[in-house]
């Protein structure tokens, strides 16, 4: 690489770097001290090109560290090869650089363990949509790049974007003395358009819906072919209507035996695809309580991003059970579908934690009831009282 392109990709980034947010979500600031290697991962349009750049900003302004950004996917960079590329850039003077959309790269996971091994005392960031990629990567990526994954925005954090006011944490499952916030009417309000449309820190720069859509071709026709290099015409064809039949449904489930009649494809592979929709975050499979069954649609099949079903014309129970079942899960939960539905909707475990935290939920309207299970989960509930936990105080999770 030449040093006038080198200039070029500094003026590229100086550029970016200026029409940075003047407020950022809090995910981004809370981490002064990062990896000297890691990959970032998250859905399209959380943000994750943003965390990036602010941190390589900070350590040129408070260590004098100089780290240059660059995207994979830009065509112009296509003629060398990424290691070539890394290395005219530490030669040039850097002690870092980052790789956005890596996987856009040839042999890139090669590459990123060479430049790994070769250069022990400079500093790589990578990043990518799915963490299939460190899985993916040939040469034990896993032990050399530690993973950050970057998660849809949270109520609290779409809060701070809208207030300026950050919000303690909140575990509405393990209640603290104090709400974290009061449900006023500018609250509520708040949450009303957040589980609308505020799940990617871009809803305040309008377009909403068409960006939205873009994301979802893009993931779909851009990325998943990378996971997945068999996949045919008909394949993509087939998760975008998977897309549809979950936007257009009242009952969060796939009919496998027809959607495999009518594609002509057979149960593995339609599972396969299932699972790098999952990986991509496109999806979320929902499988049943204690399921051993790898290959499966799941008990319930949602929209990773609720955000989706208001996009999409989508149910509005689907979207509120999706907006749990994603709060949950950012919020350090595996959620499960009950084996019983007549006791509720969910099991919810505390991953990592030490015994039995394992908590039943149910989740509805207003007049929602909570069967036999420990809480229910209920939108357009102002407070807490018994085992009742309104949906916004969920949205306090992380």
């Amino acid at each position: 690489m030449t040093i006038k392109r080198i200039a070029e990709l500094e003026t590229t980034m100086l550029r970016r770097i200026s029409s940075l947010p003047k407020r950022f979500r809090p995910f981004v600031r809370h981490r002064d001290i990062l990896p000297r290697t890691f990959m970032l991962t998250g859905p399209r349009g959380v943000g994750k090109t943003t965390y990036l750049l602010h941190h390589a900003k900070r350590l040129s302004d408070t260590q004098q560290q100089r780290i240059l950004y660059l995207s994979a996917d830009n065509p112009t960079l296509g003629t060398e090869s990424l290691y070539e590329i890394v290395v005219s850039i530490f030669l040039a003077g850097y002690s870092g650089v980052i790789v956005d959309e890596v996987h856009f790269a040839k042999d890139w996971s090669i590459h990123m363990k060479a430049l790994y091994d070769d250069f022990p005392n400079h500093t790589l960031w990578i990043s990518d949509s799915s963490s299939l990629c460190l899985r993916m990567g040939k040469g034990d990526l896993s032990r050399r790049f530690v993973h950050i994954e970057m998660p849809l925005l949270s109520f609290r954090e779409f809060l701070y974007l809208e207030t300026g006011v950050e919000y303690p944490v909140y575990n509405p499952f393990s209640p603290n003395k104090a709400l974290p916030v009061q449900p006023s009417p500018d609250i509520l309000s708040a949450f009303r358009m957040y589980k609308s449309i505020g799940t990617r820190p871009f809803y305040s720069e309008g377009d909403f819906n068409n960006r939205m859509l873009s994301i979802l071709d893009k993931t779909l026709y851009s990325d998943i072919p990378f996971f997945l290099p068999s996949i045919t015409d008909g394949n993509l064809r087939l998760m975008k209507a998977v897309s549809g039949t979950l936007a257009g449904t009242s009952i969060p489930r796939l009919q496998v035996r027809s959607l495999c009649s009518d594609w002509g494809i057979g149960a593995d592979k339609l599972y396969q695809l299932l699972q790098v929709m999952e990986s991509v975050d496109l999806l979320r499979i929902i499988r049943k309580e204690h399921t051993t069954k790898v290959k499966s649609a799941g008990e319930k099949l949602f929209f990773s991003d609720p955000a989706f079903y208001t996009v999409l014309g989508g149910d509005v129970g689907n979207a509120r059970e999706a907006l749990v079942t994603m709060l949950c899960s950012y919020g350090g939960y595996l959620v499960e579908a009950t084996k019983d539905e007549t006791t509720g909707d969910f099991v919810v475990s505390k991953t990592g934690a030490k015994g039995s935290s394992q908590v039943k939920i149910e989740v509805g309207g207003p007049s929602k009831r909570p069967k036999k299970a420990d809480f229910v989960i209920r939108d357009d509930t102002d407070y807490p009282g018994g085992n009742t936990i309104p949906l916004w105080l969920l949205g306090m999770m992380y």
